[in-house]
């Protein structure tokens, strides 16, 4: 099954699941999140498999073992193609609309270290700074958690403090609901913005 676009149908899913996230809403819904949702994100990565790799199409359950908030399902359906630990690209679909990004989360122990080690040093601190300066001129937005301060051991004036404080790092746009989303062509709008973003991936996966 080739990739046709996302219905209208899969972001008026979550529009009402965002108002009613049940067990009873889910089951009297749940053809419409297989049909509308689960079956073109699969369709969609499966077409960006052969140049970026297999993707994970994540469950529509949440863990709500130690979160305050109980409600049962995501109201996101997102894909991700991993190349690293933590690293590589993503896609979702959610009442909002089609949003893409690449980086990297959740990096936590020698991960993040090697990070902060790699971002301090002159010539590798740099490369990313310049990786991320295109990336950013042509539209994308860097955004991912951050410390308040510096982290332990380097100084709160270093050049790249800002980097240093990551603990997330991501380059990524909002496509929203605008018309292409519906359609084949937005096959060629998530490559294109996953390509644009090849550099961040492969700088995160050397180090």
């Amino acid at each position: 099954m080739s990739f046709t676009g996302f219905p209208v149908a899969a972001l008026d899913f979550y529009d009402d699941l965002e108002v009613d996230n049940t067990k009873s809403f889910w089951e009297a819904h749940r053809a419409v999140w297989t049909e509308s949702v689960k079956a073109p994100m699969t369709a969609l990565v499966s077409d960006l498999e052969a140049e970026f790799g297999a993707a994970k199409v994540f469950r529509p359950y949440r863990d709500v073992r130690f979160a305050k908030d109980k409600t049962p399902y995501k109201t996101h359906q997102g894909a991700f193609v991993s190349v690293a630990p933590h690293t590589g690209w993503y896609v979702q679909v959610s009442a909002a609309g089609v949003r893409t990004s690449a980086g990297f989360y959740n990096a936590e122990g020698a991960q993040l270290a090697a990070f902060r080690t790699a971002v301090a040093e002159e010539r590798r601190g740099t490369e990313l700074e310049r990786i991320l300066e295109a990336i950013a001129a042509e539209g994308y937005e860097i955004t991912g958690e951050q410390l308040k301060t510096a982290p332990r051991g380097y100084d709160r004036k270093h050049p790249r403090i800002d980097l240093l404080r990551r603990k997330q790092l991501f380059a990524g746009r909002d496509l929203g609901f605008e018309p292409v989303v519906h359609t084949p062509e937005l096959l060629d709008l998530v490559r294109d913005d996953w390509r644009a973003t090849r550099p961040l991936v492969e700088w995160l996966s050397r180090i």
